[in-house]
């Protein structure tokens, strides 16, 4: 028999982590987005953790932020919206939307995105609704999306609780236990449970060095993938690509965390050559839809065939966003000897999923992944194998039994992974 937690002894075990979670938003605030002085910093939080959300408004301040600007997300005031608007409406964005987001990264805002949610908030609604609203904010915030992109605004992604999602990851556990349950995990992961959560960011970025370091002076023509599911996959890498993980860099010199947490090293490949089918290995969740067991089956770099026992109709259209959401955008590889995997927990959630399994994303590719990319415009990113899309979506294939080589220009294949982990992982 299971003892579990009344409602009053888990909200006095979350109590006791109030300074542990504040050095969590001062991790975010030092580390994630690396404020200046002087500096805009925008928050986007759901109205649920508003109590986070206030707390790094205070880290942002007590760290001389020029000003902080809060946008609060509702998820069931969203469902609302798409369950009684018509989608016309969401084909485009409010012009006050785009002259916000478009101004605050013009002014040098960095950016920080609060995720919580309720893995099935819009199930049940028709996601070409969602699809519609993010391709229109993508393409008409150009500022704000091309900031990111491109290195000019700094951004990070971090977890806070909500109950919805605490209760996904822990069924059968009463709410408020599973929130406390939720946040020790996320603090974990975080790296941001012990007493100097910044120091072990930077000890944690210097992990990356060995494997990107040897992946590119590796200059592999292509990656094979394959695993006993099914998986049998030749993706290509451009001339000239760089594998990137850990922390990013501006062009203007700004270090910080996009993804906090963060486990994987990747790059863009190229966009033209993509050849054979990948099977998923974990539920994606995708503005609050799941998608479960699905796969795709690439053809000179397209997506030509896919099926999914559930949510076909929400990955149709993640594919048909555009015309180039159909193309890979991402590789990403990640030993499954992670502090997310070893937790054994499904987040049903992208940001740490992700993280505990080899990935990779249709869509949008990274400019900061080819020599040069930062200088270069769409067309030339284009033209160098770099996709261009209004979206961008990670899928995990991360099989424990996965292998992947490397395979030179002549044909030559190198181990990178096997059996779900780095080939020179116990050397």
């Amino acid at each position: 028999m299971t003892l579990r937690m009344s409602p009053a002894e888990a909200d006095a075990a979350i109590s006791a982590l109030s300074p542990q979670i504040d050095l969590y938003a001062d991790l975010l605030v030092k580390k994630g987005v690396a404020l200046r002085p002087g500096q805009e910093l925008v928050v986007q939080s759901p109205v649920e953790c508003a109590d986070f959300a206030r707390r790094v408004v205070r880290k942002a301040y007590a760290a001389r932020a020029g000003h902080v600007t809060v946008i609060w997300t509702d998820e069931v005031m969203t469902r609302m919206e798409y369950e009684n608007v018509g989608l016309p409406y969401f084909e485009h964005t409010p012009s006050w939307k785009v002259e916000q987001l478009n101004s605050l990264a013009e002014k040098g805002a960095c950016f920080l995105f609060l995720e919580g949610s309720d893995p099935a908030a819009l199930q049940g609604i028709d996601p070409a609704k969602p699809a519609a609203a993010s391709r229109a904010r993508n393409a008409e915030c150009k500022a704000f999306r091309d900031g990111m992109d491109f290195g000019r605004n700094v951004w990070c992604i971090a977890g806070v609780p909500v109950e919805a999602w605490a209760t996904k990851v822990f069924p059968d556990t009463p709410t408020r236990e599973a929130v406390y349950r939720l946040w020790m995990a996320i603090l974990q992961v975080a790296r941001a449970d012990g007493d100097d959560p910044q120091s072990a960011w930077e000890t944690h970025n210097a992990t990356f060095e060995k494997n990107k370091r040897l992946l590119n002076e590796g200059c592999y023509d292509a990656l094979r993938y394959h695993s006993s599911n099914g998986t049998d996959l030749v993706v290509g890498l451009n001339k000239g690509h760089i594998w990137e993980g850990g922390c990013s860099r501006t062009v203007s010199g700004t270090v910080y965390f996009p993804n906090i947490p963060t486990e994987e090293v990747f790059t863009t490949p190229d966009r033209t050559r993509a050849d054979g089918v990948v099977y998923s290995v974990l539920p994606l969740v995708h503005q609050g839809q799941v998608i479960k067991d699905f796969w795709m089956r690439f053809e000179n770099g397209c997506v030509v065939e896919f099926d999914a026992a559930q949510g076909k109709d929400v990955l149709r259209n993640i594919i048909e966003t555009d015309e180039n959401s159909c193309r890979l955008g991402e590789c990403a590889l990640i030993s499954k000897n992670t502090p997310i995997r070893e937790t054994g927990l499904l987040f049903y959630d992208t940001l740490y999923d992700e993280n505990a399994s080899c990935h990779l994303a249709i869509g949008m590719g990274f400019p900061e992944c080819i020599e040069g990319g930062y200088d270069m415009d769409s067309d030339e990113l284009v033209a160098h194998g770099i996709n261009r899309s209004h979206t961008h979506v990670d899928f995990m294939i991360g099989a424990d039994d996965l292998d992947v080589w490397g395979v030179k220009a002549d044909g030559t294949e190198v181990p990178l992974f096997i059996d779900g982990q780095w080939a020179w992982e116990d050397e």
